[in-house]
């Protein structure tokens, strides 16, 4: 982290100071001056190489353009796709703010991929040209020097370079609502080269989903031959996984109360459970159904105000909760207890949001396999909560939302677009692969698990209509469900350090570029992008995404 920050005050030098003065002076013999480029490319474009021309200019603060220079017949290093080549130049030739690559296509359908660019002044000034794109037939690509700058940095010709950049990506970068409920995604089955998966993690991809379908097609011919008729079979499950200490230990006690209550803590699921400080009429249990497995002689209700009773509420699958089909799914309640040992253990369970004869609630001293199975279904319908809302919902496709924005609303050379890029590579790719493969009607969830395509669209409908900008806020999370003090946490403590890093080193960054709130409220280019948020998180009906800007 030190090292980024040092980064960050060498930043805040250059935007003060303005950067190094690229030095434009004659020799004294009086010899055009000679700029040193080095281009470095992708390791798989050799084809594109050798059947195209690459031709590269420099452009200085003036507008001024160098000639032309070919790019691609001057290898340094093969293996590395790096090309070295020299420019030459007038010495009235100014700052160099812009690198500019064109390509001419001999054999059609060939791309280039530039990584980055360095130039060295004739003073042996260094300067970097982040590139991270593809070059393409279709126009040519202008990139601008590394330092990041502000819309209200910009003026004459550099302004409109950026501006000229955003219209085109907002071309490309359209929005579209893929299945009601859902929030807004990108447009069209062919994605923009920009997002699209390189070569390597194509084939991983591919590799891994034929993987999935091939083991799939093989469990179902095991099923045929063989079924299941002991709760033994399912540790069959774990025996070609080479598992470590913990999972070792969930095999053998999955069965048992603390690892059941434990999993709600540091499970792949460890967001549903709060505290409780009081029972919900909706699941009406009594100190005479539960006083057994407290503490002697404390009631429910003492235990409830010593903050020592937790709940697991899935009313977000009330929606989804009738049998359909032969597919069943709940929404059950389940009530914790934190006892003596520090361990949470489950005390009642309900099946449903709805109490009754027909909705019995199920207790620790019911027979061993009806609090068995209780607790089997619970954990079924955590796993749909996890699958649904909290992987795909929070973390894919709210994270689609902010990469469009930036896309279309921030161009390269803004420091928030800098920030965001290298966490959001692959998000686009991978959920126009799971909407394809994945959630839509018929696919892999819906294979392997109690819900189909249009359930899942109401699940997820019923979770933007909750969902709010703190909810997506790790301490204020923490704190809404009142989970700053139980002991054994293990992801509220080690997120917490996460967090913490994170933050320390954005607001550090944003902190050079942004020096006042006078500063955030002039520049269009994040205010257009927190717009954009908003209009991609339009299904959500909580007011907290409409009419938003920063202030």
């Amino acid at each position: 982290m030190s090292t980024f920050i040092r980064r960050s005050e060498l930043a805040s030098k250059r935007i003060l100071n303005g950067p190094p003065r690229q030095t434009s002076l004659r020799d004294h013999e009086g010899k055009m001056l000679t700029y040193k480029v080095t281009v470095f490319t992708g390791l798989l474009d050799v084809i594109a190489e050798e059947t195209n021309r690459i031709y590269l200019t420099l452009i200085d603060s003036k507008d001024q353009s160098s000639e032309r220079v070919l790019v691609n017949k001057s290898y340094v290093d093969a293996f590395k796709r790096e090309f070295s080549l020299d420019i030459r130049v007038e010495d009235d030739f100014g700052d160099i703010v812009l690198v500019k690559l064109q390509k001419e296509t001999l054999v059609d359908n060939f791309k280039l991929f530039c990584k980055h660019i360095t130039v060295k002044t004739p003073d042996e000034t260094c300067f970097e040209f982040p590139c991270q794109c593809w070059i393409t037939d279709k126009e040519a690509v202008f990139i601008r020097e590394g330092t990041a700058r502000l819309p209200q940095d910009d003026t004459g010709f550099l302004k409109v370079k950026r501006q000229e950049e955003l219209k085109s990506r907002q071309k490309i970068f359209r929005w579209t609502e893929w299945r009601k409920g859902y929030p807004m995604s990108i447009e069209g089955k062919t994605l923009p080269i920009e997002v699209q998966f390189d070569p390597e993690k194509n084939i991983n991809f591919d590799f891994n989903f034929g993987k999935a379908k091939a083991k799939e097609l093989f469990d179902k011919i095991i099923g045929w031959m063989y079924s299941w008729n002991d709760i033994k079979f399912f540790e069959q499950i774990l025996e070609e996984i080479k598992i470590n200490t913990l999972q070792e230990k969930l095999v053998q006690d999955w069965s048992k109360d603390y690892m059941f209550g434990y999993q709600f803590l540091n499970g792949c699921n460890p967001v549903m459970i709060r505290k409780c400080m009081e029972i919900p009429d909706k699941f009406p249990v009594t100190h005479e159904m539960v006083e057994g497995f407290l503490e002697k002689g404390v009631t429910l209700q003492e235990e409830l105000k010593a903050g020592n009773i937790y709940i697991v509420d899935y009313e977000i699958l009330k929606v989804v909760s009738t049998p359909s089909d032969q597919v069943y799914l709940t929404a059950p309640v389940c009530l914790l207890y934190k006892n003596r040992l520090d361990q949470i253990v489950p005390i009642a369970i309900q099946l449903s949001q709805t109490p009754g004869e027909k909705s019995p609630i199920f207790l620790p001293s019911d027979k061993e396999h009806d609090w068995m199975l209780a607790k089997m279904w619970v954990k079924s319908s955590d796993f749909i909560v996890h699958q649904l809302v909290t992987h795909l919902l929070k973390t894919h496709l709210i994270s689609e939302v902010f990469e469009m924005a930036m896309y279309r609303q921030l161009p390269a050379v803004h420091p928030v677009y800098k920030l965001l890029k290298p966490h959001i590579r692959f998000t686009i790719a991978i959920n126009a692969a799971a909407r394809e493969k994945l959630i839509n009607e018929g696919g892999i969830i819906s294979q392997i698990s109690s819900i189909n395509g249009d359930r899942m669209s109401e699940v997820i409908k019923s979770a933007m209509e909750t969902l709010t900008y703190k909810s997506l806020c790790f301490p204020e999370t923490i704190e809404a469900r009142g989970m700053k003090d139980v002991p054994n946490y293990y992801y509220r403590d080690d997120g917490k350090m996460i967090w913490e890093a994170i933050h320390d080193y954005v607001s550090a960054v944003v902190k050079i570029y942004y020096v006042s709130d006078e500063t955030v409220k002039s520049d269009v280019e994040i205010q257009g992008f927190v717009k954009d948020v908003s209009y991609g998180m339009n299904n959500s009906h909580s007011e907290e995404w409409k009419d938003v800007s920063i202030s």
